[in-house]
C-alpha cells in the first residue's frame, strides 16, 4: 500500500495546480453544504416521555373539560407502547380558564417498535379530532433551559391589541398553511366572552335598592366565596352559599333571581337589569414593556425549529405596518443568541493550534501548511449533514471541534518527518515530501482506523441519547474518513508550495521512523 500510495502521490504532484483547484473547490463546497444544512439547538430525543397541553373555550368549566379529557384517555389506551399515562384538569389557572395537562409513559425501548418522535404526528393526529379541546403534544427538551415550546415568535409594537391581533391572526394562517408546523397558536385571542350587566338605576331607586345591594347579591349567589364554617364530628368545613350549578348555566337564568326591595318584598333581577355580552382577550401580554403577540408552536417531524423561524421571519417582515417588530422568547431566544457560537468557538479554536503550532516548529510557515488538514475534515462532516442525515446542533458542533484536533496530527507527522530529512539527509522540498508522507502512511492510516473504530458505537447506538451520540459519532467518523483521504494529497502539494527550504547540517544522520 505504500509503494501505490507514494507512486500515486508522484503523479499527483506532476499536477499541482488541479489539487490547488480541487482545494479551492472543497472551500466553496464547505459554504454551499452549511448553507442547506438544517439547523437546531439539540436533537430530539427519544425520552419514553410525551407531554400534552390542551385548551378549552374560555366558557368551559371543569365538568367540560373532564367529559373530553376522557377522550384523550382513550386515545392512549389505543397504543400499545403507551405503558401508563396521566391527566390533571385544571380551571381559573393563567391565561387559560379551563385546561387539560396530561402525558404519556412509552414501554421501555427495546419493548416497542416506535419512537416518541414518530409517535408524536400519530397522536395529535388523533387529538385533533376531539371537537371540544384544542390540543398539542410536545416532547420535553432535550437540553434543560426555557420551558414552554420551542417556537415562541414574538410581535412587539406600541400599536394596539387589535393591531396586533390583526397581523398575528394572517401570520397564523400562514404558517398552518406553510406545512413547517405541527401545532400553531398565539396568546393573543379575542375569544373571552363577556357578560355586561346594566342596571335601571332609576327604577332601582325607586324601589329602595342600592348598587351595593345588587352587587352583593350576584356574588353571594354566584362567587362561590365562604361566610363562615360548621362543625360536624370534629372537622371544620366551609359555608358557601351558591346557586346549584343547573340554576346559573346561562345568562338568562341569572335573572330569573330575586331581590329584596325596601319594603322586604322580593323582585326577579329581570326588572332591573339587561344583560348583553362581548368579547375580550383571554390575556393582554407584554414582552421588553412593549405590546406582544406570541405565536407558540411545535416544528413539524423532518423538520427544524430554524426552518420554522426563519419562515415566521420572512412572512411577518410582509405583513408587519411600520412600528412593528419581532422577536423571540423560550427555546427560540436562546437558539437565535447561540446559533453563531460556533463562528467564534472555531476562529479561537484555530488560533490557539495555529499559536501552539508555531511555537512547536518555531516558524509560521509549518502551522499554515498543517492547517490545510482542516477544511478536508469538514468538508466530509458536512456531507452527512448537507444530505439531511444529521443536523447542525451542540453535539455535531463538538465533533467539527474535535475534528480540528484530530486532523492536524496527520499533518503535523508528515511536515515534522519532511523538514527532518531536509536537515539531516540534505533533500530537497520535493523529495522530502514524499519520503515523509509514505513513510508516515502507516501510522496515519492507524490512527485514524483506530479512532473511527472507537465511534463506531455512537452511530449505531440505540436507547437513551441515541440521536445525539449517532450525531456525534457521525460527524467524527465522516470527517476523519474523507479528511484522511483528502489530507494524504493536499498536504504534500501544499508543503511543496509553502515549505521553507532547509539546510543539510554538518553531522548528516538517518532520522528514526516511529
Amino acid at each position: 500500500m505504500q509503494t501505490i500510495y507514494k507512486s500515486i502521490l508522484q503523479q499527483t504532484l506532476n499536477h499541482r495546480p488541479v489539487i490547488l483547484t480541487f482545494g479551492l473547490l472543497i472551500l466553496i463546497g464547505i459554504v454551499c453544504m452549511f448553507k442547506v444544512t438544517k439547523t437546531q439547538l439539540a436533537p430530539h430525543e427519544d425520552q419514553g416521555f410525551l407531554i400534552t397541553f390542551a385548551s378549552a373555550p374560555q366558557y368551559a368549566n371543569i365538568n367540560y373539560v373532564e367529559k373530553y379529557s376522557k377522550e384523550i384517555g382513550d386515545i392512549y389506551k389505543s397504543f400499545p407502547s403507551i405503558a401508563d399515562y396521566f391527566i390533571i384538569n385544571t380551571t381559573g389557572v393563567g391565561p387559560f380558564p379551563s385546561q387539560v395537562t396530561s402525558g404519556a409513559v412509552l414501554k421501555p425501548w427495546g419493548d416497542r417498535n416506535i419512537t416518541a418522535m414518530k409517535l408524536q404526528p400519530l397522536l395529535q393526529h388523533k387529538f385533533n379530532k376531539i371537537t371540544g379541546l384544542q390540543a398539542q403534544v410536545a416532547q420535553m427538551p432535550a437540553l434543560p433551559g426555557p420551558d414552554g415550546m420551542p417556537i415562541q415568535f414574538v410581535l412587539t409594537s406600541t400599536s394596539s391589541y387589535k393591531t396586533l391581533n390583526s397581523v398575528m391572526v394572517k401570520l397564523e394562517a400562514a404558517a398552518k398553511k406553510s406545512g413547517l408546523f405541527l401545532f400553531s397558536s398565539s396568546d393573543l385571542k379575542f375569544n373571552k366572552p363577556d357578560l355586561n350587566i346594566h342596571i335601571d338605576r332609576a327604577k332601582a331607586t325607586q324601589m329602595g335598592i342600592t348598587m351595593k345591594q345588587i352587587g352583593q347579591t350576584l356574588s353571594t349567589l354566584l362567587s362561590g366565596g365562604k361566610v363562615n364554617y360548621f362543625s360536624l364530628d370534629g372537622r371544620s368545613y366551609k359555608v358557601i352559599p351558591q346557586l346549584p350549578d343547573n340554576e346559573r348555566l346561562t345568562p338568562d337564568q341569572l335573572k330569573q333571581n330575586y331581590i329584596k326591595t325596601a319594603t322586604g318584598q322580593l323582585i326577579p333581577l329581570s326588572n332591573l337589569v339587561t344583560l348583553s355580552t362581548s368579547v375580550e382577550p383571554g390575556s393582554l401580554n407584554q414582552f421588553q414593556q412593549l405590546n406582544s403577540a406570541t405565536l407558540s408552536g411545535f416544528p413539524m417531524p423532518g423538520h427544524t425549529d430554524t426552518e420554522a423561524l426563519n419562515f415566521l421571519k420572512a412572512e411577518a417582515a410582509k405583513l408587519m405596518p411600520k412600528g412593528m417588530n419581532y422577536n423571540f422568547a423560550g427555546q427560540s431566544r436562546t437558539l437565535i443568541q447561540e446559533g453563531n457560537s460556533l463562528i467564534y468557538t472555531f476562529f479561537f479554536a484555530l488560533i490557539i493550534i495555529f499559536l501552539v503550532l508555531a511555537a512547536q516548529f518555531e516558524s509560521l510557515r509549518d502551522p499554515f501548511i498543517i492547517m490545510f488538514t482542516v477544511p478536508m475534515a469538514i468538508f466530509g462532516a458536512a456531507i452527512p449533514m448537507a444530505l439531511g442525515m444529521s443536523s447542525l446542533n451542540i453535539y455535531t458542533e463538538i465533533g467539527l471541534v474535535t475534528l480540528i484536533g484530530l486532523i492536524t496530527k496527520h499533518g503535523i507527522l508528515m511536515v515534522q518527518f519532511a523538514n527532518d530529512l531536509q536537515e539531516n539527509n540534505g533533500l530537497n522540498i520535493r523529495d522530502a515530501i514524499e519520503q515523509a508522507a509514505a513513510i508516515r502512511l502507516r501510522p496515519i492510516l492507524m490512527t485514524s482506523a483506530a479512532m473511527i473504530a472507537g465511534v463506531i458505537p455512537l452511530i449505531f447506538a440505540s436507547g437513551a441519547g441515541a440521536v445525539s451520540r449517532h450525531d456525534l459519532g457521525l460527524i467524527i467518523a465522516m470527517g476523519l474518513l474523507i479528511g484522511t483521504l483528502f489530507t494524504l494529497f493536499v498536504i504534500p502539494t501544499m508543503y511543496t508550495f509553502l515549505a521553507k527550504k532547509r539546510t543539510c547540517s554538518s553531522k548528516t544522520q538517518t532520522p528514526n521512523n516511529p
